[in-house]
């Protein structure tokens, strides 16, 4: 199916110029993109169901989103990981990489995102308000732009747009692009939302509206559109572990969707990825029901007072599973004595770890098996 044409442009380059989207000519697709949006649905129906039965659905999203906006942003090249970003947030800051930042403002992203859609429709404006926020401040931020729509030509790959693997369109044709983008989202129409969702990305990503952060603006679109839709009732599917899982496959599907219009590998591809993250997060759910119960058992083994403040701490740990003596005694109340021994006696189950066994002062802890059900880095 055409998405578009390449353009010869005055200066001597050619930039894709998107047609009319959606084409004019019906999507088609085969048996098999109707199979994998069966399994897909039939999933993420799943999940939106057993994540209702969380003790703490709000701790589940929390962690969700701190994996999503590490592997989003690796997938862009970032070193920083998720323990990364949990430890800048409990202000653990010893031999942080220097781009952790980027982790933390694409969570502040998300967050800001999916409480503006309680007030703003899914829009091209809310759009740059999130990546305003995505980029400000950051080390990508300096003559980005962020939180406007380009006003000069950008290229991916190369040194210049006469030898780069891609243009996008130039900013007029851009302009008439997103209008139609826009458009598109909140169009009635028998097209599936999550092949909805799937096109919607694949045609953010080819206008490329930003001087920088579309692939992470484009990943950020996914959760927001699907939450607009009403397909999902909380935001619980993050698809940027399949696509760091499957980096190359990504980046050649998305550039066969713009170059050679071949849309339904693509969604193909998006369709299977909803399947297996939400397959998985289903088994991630039920791990966090059968750790939590293990744990409580255990720390209501410590006797009443003890127990008690223990309790405390293991809530807090659903939401940073990375934590420090101080963090105790402010989620707890307790002295700085009777925290280090709390904190002792829950190493002692097996519920913390000493990160650095070696370290004797500024000790950091972490919920290790929970931990390890998000991220085994």
């Amino acid at each position: 199916m055409e998405i578009g044409n390449f353009v010869q442009q005055p200066t001597g380059f050619k930039a894709f110029v998107p047609s009319k989207f959606p084409p004019t000519k019906t999507f088609d697709f085969s048996s098999l993109t109707e199979s994998l949006h069966a399994r897909a649905a039939f999933f993420l129906g799943k999940l939106d169901g057993i994540t209702q039965l969380l003790p703490d659905l709000d701790f589940f999203i929390f962690m969700y989103v701190r994996k999503e906006a590490a592997l989003s942003s690796e997938i862009e090249g970032t070193q920083a990981t998720m323990s990364d970003a949990i430890r800048a947030e409990v202000e653990i800051t010893k031999d942080l990489p220097p781009d952790v930042d980027r982790i933390l403002h694409y969570i502040s992203a998300m967050n800001y995102g999916l409480k503006r859609l309680e007030k703003l429709p899914l829009s091209l404006r809310l759009i740059r308000e999130v990546h305003k926020v995505l980029l400000e401040s950051t080390g990508d931020a300096p003559g980005k732009t962020p939180g406007d729509f380009r006003t000069s030509q950008n290229w991916i790959g190369g040194g210049s747009p006469q030898t780069a693997r891609f243009v996008p369109p130039p900013v007029h044709e851009m302009n008439r692009a997103l209008d139609d983008l826009e458009k598109f989202m909140h169009a009635t129409n028998d097209i599936p939302p999550l092949i909805k969702t799937a096109l919607l990305h694949a045609q953010f990503e080819t206008i490329h509206p930003f001087l920088d952060g579309n692939g992470r603006a484009g990943r950020l679109l996914v959760t927001f559109y699907l939450c607009h839709q009403g397909v999902l009732e909380r935001p619980v599917l993050y698809l940027s572990e399949f696509f760091k899982k499957n980096r190359s496959a990504y980046f050649d599907l998305l550039e066969g969707y713009h170059n050679k219009g071949e849309v339904e590998p693509w969604v193909n591809f998006f369709l299977d990825g909803v399947a297996q993250v939400s397959e998985g997060a289903v088994t991630t759910s039920r791990k966090i029901n059968q750790l939590r119960e293990e744990d409580m058992l255990k720390i209501q083994g410590l006797g009443s007072r003890r127990a008690k403040a223990g309790l405390v701490v293991l809530r807090k740990l659903y939401e940073l599973p990375i934590m420090n003596v101080r963090k105790v005694e402010e989620w707890t109340g307790l002295s700085r004595p009777a925290a280090n021994t709390l904190v002792r006696e829950l190493v002692d189950l097996g519920v913390l770890v000493q990160r650095n066994r070696k370290t004797t002062y500024g000790r950091d802890f972490e919920y290790k098996r929970y931990l390890e059900l998000f991220t085994k880095e």
